[in-house]
């Protein structure tokens, strides 16, 4: 059995090597399909990574509370935007009071993130964002002041705490303590400018460089006193209470919400799954380049190998006449198939990587390395030359010895 195995990846490679360029050729569409789905693996994976890296510099004790169903399925990546991102939260504020009072919760903070004109000495530019919040964001998100003070409940509510770039952009200089800061034609006093983070990719989504943070009161007067709450940050006393506290959470606030589980308690590794738009739209675009790259390749596999076994009637109904089985005939072709995928998945991985690396060049992160990209990668090309190379096998041993030899004559 082992020998007819060798003979069989024998003949597969003298027959590709005597057709290289049909055989190349061939492999080019399985090449950029891997290749697709390994730069936007590599690349979101990256992603990931930074904020994976973020939590556990906090402590690894952080939670966080979104409103929907939060699905880690691959159908949750290549959805452009989430349908819950339209809706109205299902996040009250009485689940900010009822995860307060919860055994081993240290800190909580709601974010509410709302659009509107921010404006001083010049208006800010698009993206910036108008973040409410609670006093306790700052020890739960590790946030730093370059100077003056975070949000303080003693303080007077109408103040605020801008990210460095912010406070260039709408005043001309980095420090802008005590000048006023008009958001939604509200004045607010600045109290505190935060050190550069540089990083806007976070497990808040929100970039703190060219960010407003206001009070969670104000926040709700500048949306008609409506609290459309995004997302609640827990911090736990401790990694190990952690687990205890995500229970109690999710029974509590099930429970007032009359038993629907209409929200989603993450940590870990949830957290760090991709959320912005951009990745959406480009793992979006990505699975479909993938999607017919593959098809494309397959069929060009089926073609090429259906072409094969026409060119070697002769040799089939020899090796048939000698007395080799149809399973004999069907695994020659078949292992020629699945030769060409797996020189399409080696490429495709190496180029995969070689353009997520020159993409990581314009981002803040770099693609991740992992046997689990590698083994998506050789699934994903094994399969498609089975399935392609499936019904040009059953052709060949299908073949009748006689007929066979009879036509080549």
């Amino acid at each position: 059995m082992r020998f007819l195995l060798l003979n069989h990846i024998q003949n597969a490679k003298q027959s590709l090597k005597s057709s290289r360029v049909r055989s190349t050729l061939t492999m080019l569409g399985i090449t950029i399909g891997v290749a697709s789905i390994t730069a936007i693996l590599a690349l979101s994976g990256g992603a990931s990574k930074v904020i994976t890296n973020q939590i556990d510099a906090l402590g690894g004790n952080i939670a966080v509370i979104r409103p929907g169903i939060t699905s880690s399925t691959v159908d949750n990546v290549t959805q452009a935007q989430p349908s819950r991102d339209y809706a109205t939260s299902t996040l009250t504020e009485k689940d900010i009071t009822y995860i307060t009072n919860t055994p081993h919760i240290q800190s909580v903070a709601p974010l509410m993130v709302l659009s509107g004109v921010i404006k001083a000495d010049s208006t800010a530019p698009e993206g910036s964002l108008i973040v409410a919040t609670t006093p306790e964001l700052e020890t739960i998100s590790g946030l730093k002041m370059r100077e003056g003070q975070f949000l303080d409940s003693t303080v007077d509510k109408n103040t605020v705490a801008v990210g460095l770039q912010l406070s260039i952009n709408v005043f001309g200089t980095e420090s802008s303590i005590g000048k006023l800061l008009y958001i939604k034609g509200e004045p607010f006093t600045v109290i505190g400018v935060l050190k550069r983070i540089n990083n806007p990719i976070n497990y808040n989504s929100v970039d703190f460089d060219n960010a407003a943070i206001i009070n969670f009161e104000s926040g709700k007067s500048l949306n008609q006193n409506v609290a459309q709450i995004q997302q609640i940050d827990v911090k736990a006393d401790s990694v190990e209470n952690l687990e205890q506290a995500v229970n109690d959470i999710n029974k509590t606030i099930k429970s007032s919400h009359k038993g629907e589980k209409d929200f989603s308690v993450l940590v870990g590794e949830q957290i760090a799954q991709p959320t912005s738009q951009l990745f959406f739209m480009i793992a979006k675009v990505t699975t479909a380049v993938a999607a017919i790259s593959l098809i494309v390749g397959g069929i060009g596999i089926m073609n090429i190998m259906l072409v094969t076994v026409a060119e070697r009637t002769r040799e089939i109904g020899i090796r048939k006449a000698l007395g080799a089985s149809n399973t004999d005939i069907s695994c020659q072709f078949l292992i020629e198939s699945l030769a060409i995928s797996l020189g399409g998945c080696i490429s495709g991985y190496l180029l995969g990587y070689i353009v997520a690396i020159a993409i990581s060049k314009f981002l803040i992160f770099y693609p991740v390395f992992t046997w689990q990209i590698a083994l998506t990668a050789l699934i994903v090309s094994l399969t498609t030359g089975i399935l392609f190379g499936l019904y040009p096998a059953l052709s060949a041993a299908r073949k009748d010895p006689i007929e066979s030899l009879h036509r080549y004559e």
